[in-house]
């Protein structure tokens, strides 16, 4: 079942619009069912009468709304509350479909959607007692794939992390699996790209090559390893130039 985000019926609506109105003290009878259309797919219209309120196709099922089945004010409240967090539910899933996501992520984007701080807060357990979200192993495959295919240093990636919500001890897990050799093949590949543009002498290579990697996270000492072994090979290659020179005079 896919969900528009512009439903035009929400449990937000149902509360303000719908539910309010229903009398308080009657067993109301659903007398139609109307499947949504268009930008409503996926909800249904329940009808008692005069009145309506929609809920989503899952939620319409689990509570045996269909003609004839009567409620009371109070049962539907709970069915619209319940609504609620089925749709939040649903756009966290759409959400995350997109690829994966933070605890931080997903509470901000249901925010945006004006879904109460409670419900987030249930969605966010149900999600990771699915299994669904785990920011232990987000972390550990955003690093891995930031030092891999970004060519990101260990403090660029620190601070993504934490960005995206992440907590100091899972940060750390995350970059404790990354080991210093494969930090410095990174920081070499990328610095030996730069190193390579540079048009000049050597010392005008240091001087571009050493910030752009201290900007992309690597650490000073990583950076210096990197800066004297691009030099180191610059000169073996000058010395190996020349002396192909004096061979050929």
């Amino acid at each position: 079942m896919q969900l528009n985000d512009k439903d035009v019926y929400t449990s937000e609506e149902n509360k303000e619009q719908g539910i309010s109105l229903f009398p308080d003290h009657e067993e109301l009878m659903i007398t139609r069912v109307e499947q949504g259309q268009g930008c409503k797919c996926g909800r249904y219209v329940i009808h008692f009468g005069p009145y309506s309120l929609s809920v989503l196709e899952d939620v319409m099922i689990k509570y045996n709304m269909f003609k004839g089945t009567s409620f009371a004010k109070k049962e539907l409240e709970d069915i619209v509350l319940a609504d609620e967090k089925q749709q939040a539910y649903v756009h966290a899933l759409r959400y995350l479909g997109q690829k994966p996501r933070t605890r931080q992520e997903i509470a901000q984007r249901l925010a945006q959607k004006e879904v109460a701080q409670t419900v987030i807060d249930e969605i966010l357990v149900r999600l990771q007692r699915e299994k669904l979200v785990d920011d232990d192993l987000y972390a550990r495959q955003w690093a891995r794939q930031r030092i891999m295919s970004q060519r990101k240093g260990k403090m660029w990636i620190r601070q993504e992390l934490r960005q995206k919500g992440i907590s100091k001890a899972s940060i750390g897990e995350a970059l404790g699996e990354i080991t210093d050799n494969e930090e410095w093949e990174s920081a070499l590949t990328v610095g030996r790209k730069k190193w390579n543009q540079v048009r000049g002498d050597i010392m005008d290579k240091k001087r571009k090559t050493f910030p752009f990697l201290m900007r992309r996270g690597y650490s000073g000492d990583i950076t210096r390893r990197v800066i004297n072994h691009l030099s180191v090979d610059e000169q073996d290659e000058a010395y190996d130039d020349g002396e192909l020179m004096h061979w050929e005079e």
